[in-house]
């Protein structure tokens, strides 16, 4: 991992320990089926996860690099504003799943 600081919308950010900053993917509460139907964030479902990408990571983080889109649960989440940009912060264990080209498929887990 660089020591140098990561720069979220221009701005240089250094995160400490295993935090994870992301920005959530597609517009908050919309969701499409498989078949390209837009499912209303009103239409009520079970507890669902959520994708986001990777735009800043803490020193301690080990699975996760900028750029990896990352699943987590949005109900346990702390969210923040930077430069107006709405982004999500937590910790490496409160995070699912990653997906990244230089995952292995063949690897068992924390990687899809």
């Amino acid at each position: 991992m660089s020591t140098d600081p990561d720069l979220v919308n221009g701005l240089p950010i250094h995160l400490l320990h295993d935090r994870v900053l992301v920005k959530l993917e597609g517009k908050p509460g919309e969701r499409k089926s498989g078949g390209g139907i837009v499912i209303p964030a009103t239409a009520s479902m079970g507890r669902r996860l959520a994708w986001a990408t990777a735009v800043a990571v803490g020193p301690h983080v080990r699975s996760i690099e900028v750029g990896d889109r990352v699943l987590f649960d949005p109900d346990e989440k702390s969210e923040v504003e930077l430069q107006g940009t709405d982004y999500v912060l937590m910790r490496e264990r409160d995070v699912h799943a990653v997906a990244a080209s230089r995952v292995d498929s063949e690897g068992t887990g924390l990687y899809l």
